[in-house]
């Protein structure tokens, strides 16, 4: 009778609950996991056809009911890494838009007083009179990297995706398409013009490009496949690659306080192997 079918999922849902819940344990608020049951005799390809009240019974279970999640959830382990998480977080954020705005007033402070030769003074070989092709490329890589950092910074937040999906999906895509824009840029300037530091260091540069474009491809690849776990650990992979500038720049303010100036390294050359060293880490 299908007028029983309500009280009969509800005592479903309870035995089921009371099955896998470990004993002595509280009730908890838990997000739920729904998936629509659809009407009474409906049933999807290919798949076994099941009653209304064992439709709704088997989706509406709590997927963190289980003594194993419960036991996650609970763990100190759990809540010290949850709580590295959000201070990383935290950090990674001040830290991206401090990098933002250096860039965006540095540069484009220079652009503005057309004085494009300042680029010299922290990129080498950044602007050439009479090179105007690699000039524009240079423009470029540094007006994109303003455009990937204030972007990785909307992707890395819960709440976007949670609040405006579709936000995320599109800023998502300009994101890996600006990621391959700077990272060919970069490929193409230190095959052109040439890096600061050895072969090493150059080397690192290169290789941090072409992983920023592998990464960006699997990310791509597994949104499209709707493989959003897997899409999610590529794009935070890609984050961090991309953030490779970011991270040398810690690593190398933290290496000069720690040694009360420049060691390792020549800062007349920026050559060096405490410099290779940084890059690689």
């Amino acid at each position: 009778d299908a007028g029983h079918a309500p009280r009969t999922a509800t005592r479903a849902v309870n035995a089921a609950r009371r099955a896998v819940r470990p004993t002595g344990a509280q009730p908890r608020a838990v997000a739920t996991h729904f998936v629509a049951s659809g009407c009474p005799g409906a049933h999807q390809s290919g798949k076994t056809r099941r009653s209304p009240a064992t439709e709704f019974a088997v989706n509406a279970i709590p997927l963190t009911h289980s003594p194993h999640a419960a036991v996650r959830l609970r763990s100190p382990a759990r809540r010290a890494l949850d709580l590295a998480a959000s201070i990383w977080l935290v950090l990674a954020l001040a830290g991206q838009c401090l990098f933002a705005v250096y860039v965006a007033l540095f540069y484009g402070g220079a652009a503005l007083r057309n004085r494009f030769e300042d680029f010299n003074q922290v990129l080498p070989h950044g602007w050439v009179a009479g090179e105007p092709l690699m000039n524009v490329v240079v423009l470029l890589h540094v007006g994109v990297t303003v455009l990937v950092v204030a972007g990785g910074l909307l992707q890395l937040l819960p709440a976007i995706r949670r609040i405006a999906p579709a936000l995320h999906r599109w800023n998502g895509r300009i994101y890996i398409a600006s990621a391959a824009v700077l990272a060919i840029g970069g490929l193409a300037m230190i095959l052109v013009r040439g890096s600061s530091g050895g072969g090493l260091k150059q080397a690192g540069i290169m290789i941090n490009a072409l992983l920023i474009l592998a990464f960006a491809a699997l990310a791509w690849r597994a949104a499209r496949a709707r493989q959003f776990e897997v899409h999610r650990r590529w794009a935070l992979r890609l984050f961090l690659a991309v953030s490779g500038v970011w991270f040398f720049r810690i690593g190398l303010m933290f290496w000069i306080a720690v040694n009360g100036g420049p060691a390792g390294f020549d800062p007349a050359t920026f050559r060096g192997p405490a410099l290779d060293a940084i890059g690689f880490l």
